[in-house]
């Protein structure tokens, strides 16, 4: 059973989640890590706090990227042992 330990968190339509769709699930899909999607148009907290950023990833709840995500940082990040998440990373 994989942990989920990234969270992508985005919107629909938009080309740039699409494309950090696509590494995150590789990057996921390669180390054997769950990732979860999260749409800011579902989420009035999210939006507030991201709308500005997206695609925003999180690691193990922590931001870790925005706008673009570089598959070397993400599994680099994925390596290292997952850390409590940041209640203030949402």
């Amino acid at each position: 059973m994989t942990t989920t330990r990234i969270t992508l968190i985005g919107r629909p339509g938009c080309h740039l989640c699409d494309d950090a769709r696509a590494v995150v699930e590789q990057v996921a899909t390669e180390l054997d890590v769950g990732w979860d999607g999260r749409s800011i148009d579902d989420d009035p907290e999210l939006r507030e706090q991201w709308a500005d950023h997206i695609p925003v990833t999180l690691v193990d709840g922590r931001s870790h990227d925005f706008f673009r995500v570089s598959p070397d940082r993400l599994r680099a990040a994925l390596n290292r042992p997952p850390r409590p998440a940041d209640p203030a990373s949402g």
